[in-house]
C-alpha cells in the first residue's frame, strides 16, 4: 500500500489543485471530524480522489480556506457517502458542491437493508473495508499512517461504488428519484438552531420540578461554555448522567456536590467551583423554565389517542397505507415520506381532504415531487377512510 502524505502547505495545496482539475470524472470527497473529542464539528482531514488525478489528503486547520479549489471543481459531480454528515464542515472551509451523488442515500433508495460504507462496498464491489478508525480522534497530529490508509481507501472506492449503484438505480427505475433526493440534500438546512439547546440533555425528561430543571439548565450552559472555550466535547468534561443526577439531588453545599458518587468526569472536581456556581444560579433564579420547551413540535404519537383521537386515526390509517406503498416501491418507509411530514399533515389536515389538497400540504412541508406523486392519493384515501364508511371514502378521496 502506498504511503500517504498529508497536504498541509500552500505549495502542496496548489499542486494538488492543478492535479485534481486535470483529472476526469466525478470527484470523491470525504471528511473526518473529531466528534466525541472536540466541541467543534470542523473537518480535521478532507480526502479527495479523482480518476487520472490520484488521492489527496488535506489538513484543513493548516490550509484554512479551499475557495480556489472549490471554484475549479464546484460544477463537477462530487461523490459522498452520507453527504449530510459532511456538507456542513466542508462548507465551513469553502467547499460547496452544486451536484452530488450520495452513495449512502442511493443505497437506501434501492432498499438495501444495511447502508454503511463498509457493508455497501462489500456487497457491491466484493471488497472488505475495515472501519476500525471511524471513531478516532482526527485532531491528532501527526496522524498515524494506518489512519491515513483508512481515510484514503474511503474515497478511492467511491467512484466505482457510484457506478455500481447508478446501474442499480437505472434497473430499478429510480434515477429521477435519486436526483431529486440529492438536490434536496444540497438545499436542506443541516444545522438546526434550537432556541433552548440545553433541553437536549440526556435524561432531562426524568427531572421533576421547575427548580430542578433550572439547575439542569444552568449546569448544561456552564459546561457548554467551558467545552467551547477548551474545544473539548462536553461529555468528556462531565457526562450528561452526572448533570442530571446533580439536578435531581439538588446538593445543598459544594461539599455535598463533591461527595456525590454519580457526579463524575475529568472536570467534575477540577472545576467544582464552576458547577457549584451553576447549581446556586439555578436554585435562586427567578427565570424558571417552562416544563415544555418552545417550538412547533407535536405531541409524541403515543399521546395522540387522548389528545387528538381524529388525528391519531388519520396517522395510523395513513401509516398503514404508506407501508404498502413502500413495499411496492422497495423503499424504506422513512425515505418514502419522512415521519415528521406525515405526522404534521395528519395533525393538521386540509379543510377538504382530496389527493390534490394533501399534495399541497405535503409540498408545504418540504416533500419532494416524487414523494408527493407516490403518496398523496394513498394518504387522502386513508384520511377519509379513517372517518367515513368505506363506500363514501372511495368517492371522497378521488
Amino acid at each position: 500500500m502506498a504511503e500517504h502524505t498529508v497536504i498541509d502547505t500552500p505549495d502542496g495545496y496548489h499542486r494538488a489543485l492543478d492535479r485534481i482539475v486535470a483529472g476526469e470524472g466525478p470527484i470523491a470527497v470525504d471528511a473526518e471530524r473529531a466528534s466525541g473529542f472536540r466541541y467543534s464539528q470542523r473537518a480535521y482531514l478532507i480526502q479527495m480522489f479523482r480518476r487520472g488525478s490520484g488521492t489527496f489528503l488535506f489538513d484543513p486547520p493548516a490550509i484554512g480556506r479551499f475557495d480556489e479549489l472549490n471554484e475549479a471543481i464546484a460544477g463537477d459531480e462530487w461523490v459522498l457517502h452520507a453527504a449530510t454528515q459532511d456538507l456542513t464542515c466542508l462548507r465551513e472551509v469553502g467547499l460547496d458542491p452544486v451536484s452530488i451523488f450520495d452513495t449512502e442515500l442511493a443505497a437506501r433508495l434501492l432498499g438495501m437493508p444495511r447502508v454503511g460504507l463498509g457493508t455497501v462496498v462489500e456487497e457491491l464491489l466484493g471488497i472488505h473495508l475495515a472501519k476500525e478508525h471511524s471513531a478516532a480522534d482526527w485532531s491528532t497530529r501527526p496522524l498515524p499512517e494506518p489512519w491515513l490508509d483508512y481515510a484514503a481507501l474511503d474515497v478511492e472506492l467511491l467512484p466505482d461504488l457510484r457506478d455500481a449503484i447508478e446501474g442499480l438505480l437505472v434497473e430499478a427505475g429510480k434515477t429521477d428519484i435519486a436526483r431529486q433526493e440529492f438536490a434536496d440534500e444540497l438545499t436542506r438546512e443541516l444545522a438546526v438552531q434550537r432556541s433552548e439547546p440545553w433541553r437536549r440533555l440526556s435524561g432531562i425528561h426524568s427531572i421533576r420540578g421547575l427548580r430542578n430543571l433550572a439547575v439542569a439548565r444552568e449546569l448544561w450552559l456552564s459546561r457548554d461554555a467551558l467545552a467551547q472555550q477548551l474545544d473539548v466535547a462536553p461529555g468528556r468534561l462531565v457526562p450528561d448522567a452526572s448533570l442530571t443526577a446533580a439536578a435531581k439531588a439538588m446538593p445543598d453545599s459544594k461539599r455535598a456536590l463533591a461527595a456525590m458518587r454519580e457526579f463524575t468526569g475529568r472536570a467534575s472536581r477540577t472545576e467544582l467551583d464552576r458547577w457549584w456556581s451553576a447549581i446556586e444560579a439555578g436554585r435562586t433564579t427567578e427565570d424558571l423554565p417552562v416544563l415544555r420547551g418552545p417550538g412547533d413540535s407535536l405531541p409524541p404519537p403515543r399521546a395522540w389517542s387522548d389528545r387528538n383521537p381524529e388525528a391519531d386515526a388519520r396517522l395510523k390509517a395513513a401509516r398503514a397505507a404508506l407501508t404498502t406503498v413502500a413495499e411496492e416501491l422497495s423503499l424504506p418507509l422513512e425515505n418514502l415520506l419522512t415521519p415528521d411530514t406525515l405526522r404534521r399533515v395528519a395533525w393538521t389536515p386540509p379543510a377538504e381532504i382530496t389527493a390534490a389538497t394533501v399534495a399541497d400540504a405535503l409540498a408545504k412541508h418540504g416533500a419532494r415531487r416524487w414523494q408527493i406523486e407516490a403518496t398523496s392519493q394513498a394518504i387522502a384515501q386513508a384520511f377519509v377512510e379513517s372517518s367515513q364508511t368505506p363506500g363514501d371514502a372511495s368517492e371522497a378521496a378521488s
